[in-house]
């Protein structure tokens, strides 16, 4: 039992070094801001909610998307992958185009690329101390010019610009980032909602026509979409089709609303831009009786004009109507 007060002040000793530490450590040795995020799958723990949200985002499937694979000659077209994996957006620069990162591609637009500083550690829209992270506040992470490294490549935010949104005080959060339940207490929704939404879609633009003179004249404005509809060149289209009314036949196809690729030099712009109303005449022929006009979307379109529309490339009927003569 000699021993046993020799053991007892070798662990006084030892309570009281890990005291002096605790106390006095510097703060740049605070081991939560200096942790080495590598993943976004480090933050599920912590923020599942908004991990789940964007688990079943388009950003989390931005490199691994077939039909993105498909368009981008499985990335053989280089300039793709600066937007589908991309380095963090504090790193190359607000507002500048987004460079590509070489590691951790499968994961896509991730949480790492809107929230991780230069210095590694993470930026919030407040700083939480509580928070296993301890992120930055950065406020930029809400302004227009933060999605634009991406998202300006094919205009969107410059479309957004010229419109009246900035006026109405909506931005992109406001639409594809809304709080959750309308709840600013509960952060924002991190599925970055957009055109695989249907409802998203029919907020977007509104359908109408009418016979007028010797024939038909169908209507697209663009009421609701923050940007031109749809946005994004090469690959979003909107086509309309025409049928008789009650017909079993197939839809005839008789305009396309798209933004042509950089290369596509022969075809013209016909994007209806926000606030837009695009008059479209329309000719059946011989067609005399009520028709049907159909609005579809498209996400991976053709690139020739359509004779119908391909549920196999996503073609979503966003709105129809019923014209009488």
């Amino acid at each position: 039992m000699k021993g046993a007060p020799a053991i007892f002040g070798v662990l006084l000793l030892g309570l009281a070094g890990w005291f002096l530490v605790s106390v006095f450590r510097p703060q740049g040795q605070d081991p939560a801001t200096n942790r080495t995020f590598v993943s976004s799958q480090q933050c599920a723990e912590c923020h599942p909610e908004a991990f789940e949200e964007w688990n079943g985002s388009q950003h989390s499937i931005s490199w691994t998307n077939p039909r993105v694979r498909a368009l981008s000659n499985d990335f053989a077209n280089q300039d793709c992958i600066d937007c589908h994996a991309p380095r963090p957006v504090f790193v190359t620069g607000i507002g500048e185009r987004v460079l590509p990162r070489v590691s951790r591609r499968t994961e896509g637009v991730d949480c790492l690329s809107c929230h991780q500083m230069p210095d590694g550690s993470m930026a919030g829209t407040i700083h939480d101390p509580r928070a296993a992270c301890r992120p930055t506040q950065a406020l930029d992470l809400t302004r227009p010019e933060f999605c634009a490294g991406c998202h300006n490549q094919h205009k969107t935010v410059d479309q957004w610009r010229a419109s009246e949104w900035p006026a109405r005080g909506q931005d992109c959060l406001a639409c594809h980032m809304p709080y959750r339940n309308g709840d600013p207490n509960q952060g924002r929704d991190h599925s970055f909602v957009g055109g695989t939404s249907l409802a998203f879609l029919q907020r977007a633009v509104e359908l109408r026509g009418g016979r007028e003179q010797d024939g038909w004249v169908v209507e697209v404005e663009n009421v609701g979409a923050g940007h031109a509809y749809p946005t994004d060149e090469r690959s979003r289209a909107s086509d309309l089709f025409w049928r008789a009314k009650g017909s079993e036949g197939p839809w005839q196809f008789f305009y396309r609303i798209r933004d042509p690729y950089r290369t596509e030099t022969d075809i013209p712009r016909t994007l209806v831009d926000a606030h837009e109303t695009r008059r479209i005449p329309l000719d059946t022929g011989e067609e005399e009786g009520p028709i049907e006009v159909a609005l579809f979307y498209m996400r991976s379109p053709f690139y020739e004009d359509p004779e119908a529309p391909d549920p196999d490339r996503e073609a979503t009927l966003v709105r129809s109507i019923v014209l009488e003569p």
